[in-house]
């Protein structure tokens, strides 16, 4: 007769498999709130959409000319390139200057934003003067950051087509405008009148020391391979991901270290490119997005790339000065955490991320998006949340090769939105909670395409090179053209409730680039989007009744920031004193921690500005601890008393307000 221990370990494969089943159905179907409960959560938040100022006078179009072997694809390949970044570019001490990339016009376009200063100066397109440029090129990004030191915000705009450009501002500008800056090549070489340069296709870069040495470094992230993706006079010569899930055939990425800059009325800005930092199967992925944070409290940033077709990557920085260096670092897998669940090991359509203490626990969490439509490509966002014990266990953990974040976007209702892009995870009404915004959509139309599109989703991977094996892509069709822009904000058992309808913000248009900052100055941060083949949006925060808040500009100590600018000419804002880290202690004992960003995203950037929400309950000076980098590399770390609202502090040896 058979015993019951004999019985039970025949049947123990079946029963393990039921387990895992069932759990998965639990986990895939959280419970989700209610009306009532999303209406509630509403109350604590609001917006009041703002047009913002377009300048006139250039052609608009709805759709990219394309290399021949794309034409069937052309609106697949037109369907990135709108970007936003907000930042203080004319040096008033607010964050009140757009930087906006918008495919209808293949322009970069400075704008003040909407409201009571919005007169300052008039909208104008960056002009890249005597720089070689062709109709084969288009922008796709907008990078702020003072990239030769000299304590004004320039400007690095990323293309397909060619090599990026920073336009550098300059000392003796009156006003801002196109003249205000000057037009530099980051890779010299790129010909005279006419473009000989590698043609690039970028469409992620982020700013950051890398290294340690207190300068900031340049990360470029492409897409397609090198090649004439948007000549229209070439039938060839490009190609498709190799794989739906490990494509590595894409462009390489590249590092730019800073070496030398100079201000005045031609100023300039040195960096060495490298070539080699990353592996092959790690440089040639299809980046659509990149964010920088020092993750294990060592000062020197990490890099998570987000990839289309593949795996993402988390990067472990072991630089030095005058060297960047990075490991590659990975989710432990265990029969309960699916593959695409765990950091570097998924198969997801990587397209935005950022970096947030979503939990309160001191460490930085990241959130991901993926192309989450039902009853189209249902992957899922990735919300991975630390498992770590503190950043003394986080850190030999990423020596040891190992990356503990566990996603919990399931269980905690942000796994599902539509087709993503950018991310921000910031505090919108000064709760102490932070929300998390995201951009989706994809291409716009009335024929839906999503059969074709789900068919060329399971194709054998050796097809997919070839642009031919692709379903026709054009004018008029849909694949996920009505899907809106969503805003996760925790509810009252902690988890999350996209409030976007609710809050007015679920227009039905494809949305990219998302950017935030507090350009009046009252303490709430306002949200900029970009929309592909729309106008651009401006949301201006309203939210009533908000918490107390602390905001800090940090710059760097120099001799550009302590001097009054020459008559007539425009204040210089100060060097971002990028990667520094914040955290600020409650008098309850509460911490949060923040940084300078040097611009995480998709197509999106934040300010500079450092904006900590601190509750309702906080009227008194908080504790904040400072630790960043000075211009010769070294560590400093300070603790103020600080009381709620706008300060504005240079580094240098020590931390001194202004």
């Amino acid at each position: 007769m058979t015993t019951t221990a004999g019985w039970l370990r025949k049947q123990l494969p079946g029963i393990v498999a039921l387990v895992l089943m069932t759990g998965a159905f639990v986990v895939s179907r959280p419970p989700t709130s209610s009306a009532d409960e999303k209406a509630d959560i509403a109350s604590r938040y609001g917006f009041t959409p703002m047009n913002i100022a377009m300048p006139g006078g250039f052609t608009q179009k709805t759709m990219r000319a394309v290399n021949k072997r794309y034409t069937h694809i052309d609106a697949w390949i037109s369907s990135v390139g709108a970007g936003v970044a907000m930042n203080d570019l004319d040096g008033d001490g607010l964050a009140n200057d757009l930087c906006i990339t918008d495919p209808r016009i293949d322009q970069v376009v400075v704008t003040p934003t909407p409201g009571e200063r919005s007169g300052r100066y008039a909208p104008f397109a960056l002009n890249p003067g005597t720089l070689p440029m062709n109709e084969a090129m288009a922008p796709m990004g907008c990078l702020p950051g003072d990239f030769n030191e000299d304590g004004r915000t320039d400007l690095l705009v990323y293309l397909w087509g060619r090599t990026p450009i920073v336009y550098l501002a300059k000392a003796d500008a009156q006003s801002l405008g196109a003249g205000a800056y000057l037009p530099t090549e980051l890779v010299p070489g790129a010909g005279g009148a006419e473009y000989t340069g590698p043609l690039w296709n970028s469409n992620t870069a982020t700013f950051a020391d890398f290294d340690g040495d207190g300068h900031g470094d340049i990360f470029i992230g492409n897409y397609f391979p090198h090649s004439p993706v948007l000549n229209d006079k070439i039938n060839g010569g490009v190609e498709m991901n190799d794989s739906m899930s490990r494509g590595l055939n894409g462009g390489e990425n590249y590092f730019f270290r800073w070496t030398a800059g100079s201000a005045g009325a031609q100023p300039s800005a040195t960096f060495q490119k490298l070539d080699r930092v990353l592996p092959s199967n790690v440089s040639k992925g299809w980046e659509l997005g990149a964010a920088a944070a020092d993750l294990d409290g060592d000062l020197l940033p990490e890099l998570y790339l987000a990839n289309d077709f593949g795996p993402d990557r988390l990067l472990y920085n072991r630089s030095k000065p005058g060297e960047i260096k990075f490991s590659v670092v990975e989710g432990v897998r265990t029969p309960l955490i699916p593959k695409s669940k765990s950091i570097g090991h998924d198969s997801f359509k990587g397209m935005g991320l950022d970096f947030g203490d979503l939990n309160g626990d001191g460490i930085y969490d990241m959130f991901v998006s993926n192309i989450t439509t039902s009853f189209g490509i249902e992957e899922s966002n990735l919300q991975f949340m630390s498992t770590a014990k503190d950043q003394a266990d986080l850190r030999a953990k990423l020596a040891k090769g190992e990356a503990p974040w566990e996603d919990r976007s399931a269980q905690q209702s942000t796994a599902w939105t539509g087709w993503g892009w950018d991310v921000k995870i910031d505090d919108f009404n000064n709760s102490g909670d932070l929300a998390i915004a995201q951009a989706t959509g994809f291409v716009k139309g009335e024929v839906n395409r999503w059969p074709v599109l789900q068919e060329l989703a399971t194709a054998n991977d050796g097809v997919l090179r070839n642009p031919s094996s692709w379903p026709k892509v054009r004018a008029g069709d849909d694949v996920a053209g009505h899907q809106t822009l969503a805003f996760f904000a925790k509810n009252e058992d902690g988890r999350y409730a996209n409030i976007s309808e609710q809050l007015g913000l679920a227009i039905p248009v494809p949305t990219r680039g998302l950017a935030t900052g507090d350009s009046n100055g009252d303490g709430l941060l306002d949200l900029a989007v970009a929309r592909q083949w729309d106008e651009p949006v401006f949301y201006q925060n309203k939210s009533p009744n908000p918490g107390a808040f602390l905001g800090l500009k940090l710059t760097h100590e120099g001799p550009a920031t302590t001097g009054a600018p020459a008559a007539g000419t425009l204040p210089a804002p100060g060097s971002a004193a990028i990667g520094t880290e914040v955290t600020v202690t409650t008098p309850d004992g509460r911490k949060t921690i923040a940084r300078v960003d040097g611009g995480s995203g998709h197509s999106g950037r934040r300010s500079h500005d450092v904006h900590i929400g601190l509750g309702p309950n906080v009227t008194g000076p908080v504790q904040v601890r400072l630790c960043w980098r000075d211009r010769t590399g070294q560590i400093h770390d300070q603790t103020l008393q600080l009381t709620p609202g706008w300060h504005s502090l240079q580094l240098g040896s020590q931390a001194k307000e202004k």
